[in-house]
């Protein structure tokens, strides 16, 4: 006789143990039934609302007090889920952003940058947007505990940089300038440095103009001074026409947007 369990008894243990992820092969392992049949349970579960599934053979479980929006929050599964892909991670832009208390507007999205491009996914109301950049494993990231374990999450220095390498997905200019005002008293100076020399010329240039505008140039004193030593061409600040404004010499930057600052 099978010594194994029930699809929804396996189920509620995983919850009882604080295990709120499993594939669908770890399920057809661990209870009875064929192939068939724990697709068949699986279906039925996610019809009761009980666990729903992000990615193809990948599930979350439910707990009763997120029964209503049909999934726990992206941070409850981000690290299994990238785990499943098998691709590294970081939490970025302005899911980072508001993880460091610069939440100047909650994002829509969970926005995670990873090494390849990854459609988003959906878990209920849950929805988490892919970003790609090269050179991921050498951006810094912090661990930050969550109620089912950790998640990678991009440093305050990262985020700043991703901001003005991704204004779109950061609420364009304005909500960029924002946030990295939000986000200054938690960055540091030599960090900076250390991630200005991990990413593109631009980059650079673009955060360090937003920053000084801001009002924090001291924070960007050793980056500018490593910047004149790269003797870098002149950029717009955003895309589109350069326009005819003065060329910032600090930063070599042609700033061709209007920054509609908050007081």
């Amino acid at each position: 006789m099978s010594t194994k369990t029930t699809i929804s008894a396996w189920v509620e243990q995983l919850q009882s143990k604080g295990k709120y992820t499993f594939t669908r092969d770890l399920a057809e392992s661990e209870t009875d039934g064929s192939f068939v049949a724990v697709q068949a349970a699986l279906g039925r579960l996610k019809k009761q609302g009980r666990i729903v599934s992000p990615r193809r053979g990948f599930y979350v479980v439910v707990p009763p007090e997120y029964r209503a929006t049909g999934s726990p929050p992206a941070s409850w599964f981000i690290d299994a889920l990238m785990e499943d892909f098998g691709q590294p991670y970081y939490v970025a832009l302005l899911s980072a952003a508001a993880l460091h208390g610069a939440a100047h507007q909650q994002p829509m999205v969970f926005q995670v940058m990873t090494s390849r491009a990854i459609r988003g996914v959906q878990a209920a109301k849950v929805s988490i947007r892919f970003l790609m950049r090269g050179k991921l494993e050498r951006m810094p990231v912090t661990e930050v505990q969550t109620e089912t374990g950790i998640m990678r999450v991009a440093t305050p220095e990262t985020t700043a940089f991703d901001l003005v390498r991704y204004p779109a997905a950061a609420g364009h200019w304005g909500n960029v300038t924002q946030v990295l005002a939000e986000l200054a008293e938690r960055l540091d100076s030599s960090t900076l440095l250390q991630v200005a020399r991990q990413v593109g010329l631009p980059d650079v240039q673009r955060l360090g103009y937003l920053l000084d505008t801001l009002g924090e140039g001291d924070l960007v004193d050793s980056m500018a001074e490593w910047l004149g030593s790269r003797q870098p061409r002149v950029v717009p600040l955003g895309k589109g026409k350069a326009g005819k404004t003065k060329i910032n010499k600090r930063w070599r930057i042609m700033p061709n947007v209007e920054l509609d600052l908050e007081e």
